[in-house]
């Protein structure tokens, strides 16, 4: 089986596993105590679970905090919803192309909800008009979708100029290329940077206020309600060092995958940006091409017909249609997502595969 689903989920790391294993296999001293109770053993894992909040914090701006949750969705639920602007019913802002856990939380809370639309290479302008009185605007990284980069930074610095918030959805950017310097909010999880599923952090600038969204102990500096697992706070922080480390490392190996992709797909159309774009994302498209008879056809390689979240809708993307794309151009594109451990020769025999199924739709 060949793994080629990267904006879906990357596998564990080693490190991040052996991080995580003391706090699961209940070695004498360590394992299973509360992080939240007072006694040695609540001590011991309440320390794992610092030194892991140092350690995701390395991969985000000065001048912040990090709250640990359930997963990127709830961190975004939290800087939204918690919001004045969510709490308020306030104007909100948000580009066509954003993750839902953005769309549909601005769509439930915002008094006034204005897209801003992106281009045919899916970028959102860095000018774009932002209505009167916002006070949230969130645009994300890097897309899931199509994998280009969005000018974060220049519209952080527009939103803060009009008095708004500025939430960041860093999911598939975190690790890979500098975070958001202007934002105000910052949406991360773990499992798209070779950490485990079901832990994720929302960043908080110093100075701003949120609301919790759950309420109970609130063990998560009073914003965030439930017993942390010091296990999967354990996996989180490894792998935010190994990506801090390998960041470089694992840029240039992208450029090498996609160069050679580039080549393997040469008579495919690349929708979105080729020059504003993360490397381990292609989003590929041909005329008249039948995707489910694709996937079925080359089962042994996992490639995507889109958003992972979104594929029991069977509908056309709605990020490909953002783009200016045709129900049936959507309808023929694929998502092939590298990563960190994707060999040259894994995505040549991929290539092949793929490429002899599609050329036998004729």
């Amino acid at each position: 089986m060949i793994y080629l689903d990267h904006q879906a989920t990357t596998p564990l790391a080693p490190e991040a596993k052996v991080a995580m294993l003391p706090w699961l296999e209940g070695a004498e001293g360590t394992g299973f105590g509360n992080p939240h109770s007072s006694h040695r053993l609540g001590r011991q894992a309440a320390a794992a679970v610092e030194v892991a909040r140092e350690q995701v914090a390395a991969l985000l701006p000065e001048g912040g905090r990090v709250i640990f949750t359930s997963g990127a969705t709830e961190a975004l639920n939290m800087a939204i919803r918690g919001s004045r602007a969510g709490r308020e019913r306030g104007v909100m802002a948000i580009s066509a192309i954003e993750h839902s856990a953005v769309l549909r939380t601005a769509e439930a809370v915002a008094g006034k909800l204005a897209i801003l639309p992106v281009g045919a290479e899916g970028l959102v302008d860095p000018q774009a008009e932002l209505p009167q009185g916002v006070a949230l605007v969130s645009v994300m990284q890097v897309n899931n979708e199509i994998g280009t980069i969005q000018p974060v930074d220049a519209l952080g610095e527009r939103a803060r100029a009009a008095g708004a918030l500025f939430v960041c959805d860093a999911v598939q950017g975190a690790g890979k290329i500098a975070p958001p310097a202007h934002a105000d909010m910052i949406a991360i999880t773990a499992h798209k940077m070779y950490g485990p599923k079901g832990i994720g952090a929302l960043w908080i600038r110093d100075g701003v206020e949120i609301e919790p969204i759950v309420t109970g102990g609130g063990q998560e500096d009073g914003l965030r309600s439930g017993t942390l697992s010091p296990a999967l706070c354990a996996g989180f922080g490894a792998a935010a060092r190994l990506a801090n480390e390998r960041m470089e490392a694992d840029a240039a190996h992208m450029d090498l995958l996609w160069a050679r992709a580039r080549e393997l797909f040469g008579d495919w159309a690349l929708n979105g940006s080729e020059r504003h774009r993360w490397k381990g994302n292609l989003n590929l498209r041909r005329e008249g091409l039948d995707v489910p008879r694709l996937m079925s056809d080359v089962r042994d390689v996992c490639f995507s017909a889109g958003s992972a979240c979104a594929s029991e809708t069977k509908m056309p993307s709605r990020i490909l249609g953002a783009l200016g794309l045709s129900q049936a151009e959507a309808r023929g594109s694929v998502r092939i997502g590298l990563g960190r451990y994707t060999t040259l020769e894994e995505l040549e025999a991929a290539a092949a595969k793929i490429n002899h199924a599609a050329h036998a739709q004729g």
